[in-house]
């Protein structure tokens, strides 16, 4: 997939559709997408679910008629998997001109796990609305939004380290991760927490997780919101000529009051 700093920013969160089917041809491109393989092994099951079919709603969308549901067996690091799939996924959609948000909380979650017909062992953290954005976004929307300052982020030092967590990274300092960072700075996030914390180590990135969210039946969605991340820095890192693995290679870094390790990008 092509991505970089600027097409991964330039792509919103939409709960506002125009209320137009998807073609012919955007539907059968997003059944027949294949996420790449996810770093945890967990399997990971999209489908796209007919609204009115199976009779799904969400308080907050306006004018969607097809969802797209994520489940996953209840499996270490689940979450992240889940992130990490559906957010490249959610790319995928975009760079067909095809809007998407993820929701964990405002929906009918009974209707939709049963349109996506959960298992005991299963878990459906999130489901997306896919379609074609309205010109004009809703005033509930724009409302939400504003709240949780949609259009801001962390500042780049807060977020990045070098070395260690008693080292800020300087953007200046970053080489050729300074744009895979910044991809990662604007990944999305649940309220906009921006849970996800990197430490950057000669040819390795570390990715942690700050837990602000107490973990619900659903699963850790903050750990969801490392898996965007992920799936931001590889796809960023891609761009610049930077491939590289998932490895679980925790470096023992001292670190933060309620931050943990995850996963780390080793580069190739």
């Amino acid at each position: 997939m092509d991505a970089n700093k600027d097409w991964i920013r330039s792509r919103k969160s939409v709960r506002t559709f125009d209320g137009r089917a998807l073609s012919e041809t955007d539907m059968q491109a997003l059944a027949a997408y294949e996420a790449p393989a996810d770093p945890f092994g967990v399997p990971v099951t999209l489908r796209l679910l007919n609204a009115q079919e199976h009779g799904l709603t969400s308080p907050v969308i306006v004018g969607a008629q097809t969802y797209w549901g994520v489940k996953a067996p209840r499996a270490p690091y689940f979450e992240a998997a889940v992130g990490y799939v559906f957010e490249n996924a959610c790319l995928f959609a975009f760079n067909r001109g095809v809007g998407t948000v993820m929701l964990a909380a405002s929906l009918n979650r009974s209707a939709f796990e049963k349109a996506m017909d959960l298992q005991p062992d299963e878990v459906m953290p999130v489901a997306s609305p896919v379609g074609y954005p309205a010109a004009k976004r809703s005033l509930r929307e724009t409302l939400m939004r504003k709240g949780i300052r949609a259009d801001e982020r962390k500042p780049f030092e807060s977020l990045f380290f070098q070395g260690g967590f008693d080292q800020p990274l300087d953007p200046a300092q970053a080489g050729v991760w300074a744009d895979p960072l910044e991809a990662v700075r604007w990944a999305p996030s649940a309220a906009n927490g921006q849970p996800w914390r990197l430490v950057l180590e000669a040819d390795r990135v570390h990715f942690y997780e700050t837990r602000t969210m107490k973990e619900s039946p659903l699963g850790d969605i903050q750990l969801l919101d490392v898996g965007i991340a992920m799936a931001h820095l590889e796809l960023a890192a891609a761009q610049q000529g930077l491939t590289g693995v998932f490895t679980v290679a925790d470096p023992g870094l001292p670190t933060p009051e309620n931050t943990r390790y995850v996963i780390t990008f080793a580069q190739a």
